[in-house]
């Protein structure tokens, strides 16, 4: 059960193709418009309402872009996500009564685990981000690095208490309805904690690891790695890139912009200055980009496509971020939201990015710069294939199959 953008649900149709392969039957539940991304991969598929890119294009959603810091974004999300929890209740309650294991998303993990007590099924959670308080970061959705040690467990504590508040009301109808006690939000989540509730993070702990000070039963598997459908790019796409040197991939994903024009046309400006073909991904955002030495490309596998640029340019969110490290490429993160900085800051620990140019104060004059380190250093490219070549080594899947056959 996951809930939120494409980010939030592609990881989870490879995880969960790799437990339908060991012989379990699996559902993935989560808004409706990303049902195509299970086809063919023998996963099924309950949907529930809300779309999140209207959600996004709302007036309310623009509206997020108006906050100047990332706290100030996350209690813009947390006052949109509570007011729509209440049209997502009843179908996740509908696919849990037809479960065995309810495998739960950080985004839904409160709403979930009240859904597995009331119905006496087991649950655990599969997080994407590193979401449980340590000393040694500030929470990611924060955007913010670090606020000190005892700052930055204080955020995450602070950071899980809003998403807590997001259900606070169906956790509460529905407490009543399977006659559980009656808790507190803070209440409820130390629960969990005491009871050593497992939670799997689907990110590799080379990129992450694991943070000392963190509980029994928090682990950090490696990456669940989308399934793809495709077995090969579209033949236009195919044809450009044959055409010259490998293009520079530039999208934003799930992400949105508040002038799609006006960023288009700097994308476009900052290759062509840097003497770099492109390849454009339309996105939520609508970018584009015009002429010979551009392609503008809808949704592709990102696993066929980045092998065959020089570098990727993306918002650094956390499955985009994956697909950059799994090719090998040098990345320049344009983090937009949310964890993104997180992200971008791993990018560039790594050595596999030379810096981020956020999107606010974009300018193309920033994002040439930064495409000149990026192309023309080879050790952008170098430290790119060993990350690479180090999470070849990883299956994410197999620790959350083992949790699953032990419940069986």
């Amino acid at each position: 059960m996951t809930a939120g953008s494409r980010g939030d649900v592609a990881p989870f149709t490879g995880l969960g193709h790799g437990l339908a392969r060991a012989g379990h039957e699996v559902t993935l539940v989560t808004h409706a418009r990303f049902e195509p991304l299970v086809a063919g991969s023998g996963v099924a598929f309950h949907s529930m309402p809300v779309d999140p890119r209207e959600e996004l294009e709302s007036e309310r959603g623009q509206g997020l872009h108006r906050s100047s810091t990332g706290a100030g974004k996350l209690y813009r999300a947390v006052e949109m996500a509570r007011s729509l929890v209440g049209r997502m209740a009843g179908d996740l309650v509908a696919a849990a009564r037809a479960s065995d294991v309810l495998l739960l998303a950080g985004t839904l993990a409160p709403l979930g685990h009240t859904i597995g007590q009331g119905l006496s099924t087991p649950t655990m959670g599969v997080n994407l981000q590193p979401l449980a308080p340590t000393r040694e970061f500030a929470p990611p959705m924060t955007g913010v690095r670090s606020w000190g040690a005892v700052g930055n467990r204080a955020a995450g504590h602070a950071v899980n208490a809003a998403v807590e508040w997001i259900f606070t009301e169906e956790v509460r109808r529905l407490r009543a309805e399977y006659g559980l006690p009656r808790t507190g939000r803070v209440a409820a989540r130390r629960a969990r904690e005491r009871l050593g509730w497992p939670v799997f993070h689907g990110f590799s702990p080379r990129v992450v690891a694991r943070p000392g000070d963190w509980r029994a039963g928090l682990d950090v598997t490696g990456y669940w790695w989308p399934y793809d459908r495709e077995d090969q790019l579209p033949g236009p796409l195919l044809d450009f890139l044959d055409a010259g040197p490998p293009p520079v991939f530039v999208g934003l994903g799930s992400a949105t912009v508040p002038d799609a024009e006006r960023m288009s046309d700097e994308v476009v400006r900052a290759l062509r200055a840097a003497g770099l073909r492109g390849v454009i991904q339309r996105g939520w955002g609508e970018l584009r980009g015009e002429g010979e030495d551009m392609f503008t490309v809808g949704e592709v596998a990102h696993s066929l496509l980045f092998p065959r640029t020089a570098a990727v340019v993306h918002h650094a969110g956390a499955g985009t971020t994956a697909a950059g490290l799994r090719a090998g490429v040098p990345a320049v993160p344009l983090p937009v939201q949310f964890d993104e900085a997180f992200w971008a800051a791993r990018l560039v620990a790594l050595g596999v990015s030379p810096g981020a140019v956020p999107l606010r104060g974009f300018t193309a004059t920033a994002l040439t710069a930064a495409l000149r380190r990026a192309t023309g250093d080879p050790s952008y490219a170098r430290r790119a294939r060993t990350v690479a070549d180090e999470l070849r080594a990883e299956d994410g899947v197999a620790p959350v199959l083992a949790a699953v056959n032990r419940l069986g």
